[in-house]
């Protein structure tokens, strides 16, 4: 009998895109859908990205590129770490990929051998765990419930870091929002200090919607002598509003980027040279949409959180960044909807599709069976209409 390799049925597809393809067969059936499910920025790039991109259609060389990245990429992203306060790198210390998940299944390919621990916080983005399956790793899941307003705490992670040889940390997070303060940030720098042995992924894709004031904070500005172990992951997906377009970036150590990059000549060789332009433009260009976006997704995100807040039974603690929420709606385990009873998240998500038709993706996909994700970013009435069939599937339950 021919058999696939072992590691497929670790292998499992994404519960997120799950839910949005259930979503979008619904809307081809004629049905009104409101989706709050798939995190997608839901705006365009300036005109300078796409004016870069018919310039360098003119230009294309169609040559192969760097397995690391074109210097003017490398030289932009920098400049963005930079501006983001964490100078003093060089090309050596950064890589690319296709999107920041290709970026991160490839460095647990590098920095995870089969039976190594990788440790991160609950609830967390869904490929976490799909990732580590795959590669083998065993996973150390640190609970941070709604009741710590899903933050990790200091001794939690102090206590948790014994045989860890991964560390993977989330700011802002996807599935819930939260952002650390520069205080909490320290607070957990002073924590890496003590564990030497372990990396420290940083998944930051986030760092640019960013609410309140509350600003952009690392591990490296809080302790400098973590550099030489922590490695950011970045991507133009969320701030330039480019998911499509597959350009994820890391920076860290030499060692590190330069594994990626062998990892790169083996599979993908080279980002492609007008997705190249494109985000050369993007990072480099004006960031007045990407300000402005900021801005509108911040009130979204107070008129979701007022509408969680007036729900009856429904915690949510407020986020500060990225565009999510994250409720737990645990107070509706038990009840009914029109005869359909909801056992649990997966159950609430599927009755609130068909009978209000407004999708969202279940907590347990994130790891937190207590709660599900909104993801707020679609237009400002669609929003509101979404918004109005939650409140009153709540209202309608028995």
């Amino acid at each position: 009998m021919l058999l696939l390799a072992a590691r497929m049925s670790r292998a499992k597809p994404s519960a997120i895109m799950a839910v949005a393809d259930k979503a979008r067969k619904l809307k081809a059936e004629g049905r009104d859908i409101i989706s709050f499910s798939i995190g997608v920025p839901n705006f365009l790039p300036g005109e300078h990205v796409y004016a870069a991109v018919r310039d360098a259609l003119t230009k294309d060389s169609g040559s192969y590129g760097s397995n690391r990245g074109s210097d003017a990429l490398l030289d932009a992203f920098l400049k963005h770490l930079e501006d983001a306060g964490l100078g003093g790198y060089t090309r050596k210390n950064v890589a690319t990929g296709i999107g920041a998940k290709h970026v991160l299944y490839n460095l647990a390919g590098v920095l995870l051998d089969p039976g190594d621990t990788i440790a991160f916080t609950v609830p967390y983005w869904a490929s976490y765990m799909d990732i580590a399956d795959i590669v083998d790793a065993k996973v150390r899941l640190l609970p941070c419930p709604a009741s710590q307003n899903y933050k990790l705490t200091p001794a939690q992670l102090d206590g948790a870091l014994a045989g860890v040889k991964v560390f993977l940390f989330n700011n802002p997070s996807n599935p819930t929002g939260m952002v650390y303060s520069k205080d909490e940030i320290a607070a957990l720098a002073d924590v890496l200090v003590k564990h030497p042995d372990v990396w420290i992924i940083c998944d930051d894709i986030y760092n640019r919607m960013i609410f309140d004031g509350v600003g952009y904070h690392n591990f490296v500005q809080a302790r400098p002598e973590l550099r030489a172990r922590v490695i950011q992951v970045d991507s133009l997906s969320k701030t330039y509003g480019m998911p499509g377009w597959r350009v994820g970036f890391m920076c860290g150590p030499e060692s590190v980027a330069q594994a990626i990059v062998t990892l790169n000549s083996n599979h993908i060789t080279n980002l492609p040279e007008v997705v190249t332009a494109a985000a050369v433009a993007a990072l480099s260009g004006p960031q007045d949409i990407t300000k402005q976006k900021c801005a509108e997704f911040q009130a979204k995100r107070d008129q979701v959180i007022a509408t969680m807040r007036s729900i009856p039974g429904v915690v949510c603690p407020c986020p500060q960044g990225a565009f999510y929420v994250f409720p737990d709606i645990s107070c509706a385990f038990g009840k009914s909807h029109a005869g359909r009873k909801i056992n649990n998240d997966i159950d609430f998500c599927a009755v609130l599709l068909e009978a209000k038709g407004v999708a969202c993706v279940p907590g347990s996909a994130f790891g937190d069976p207590k709660a599900l994700r909104i993801s707020y970013t679609c237009p400002t009435a669609q929003l509101a209409e979404g918004l109005k069939r939650f409140r009153e599937f709540f209202a309608e339950l028995a």
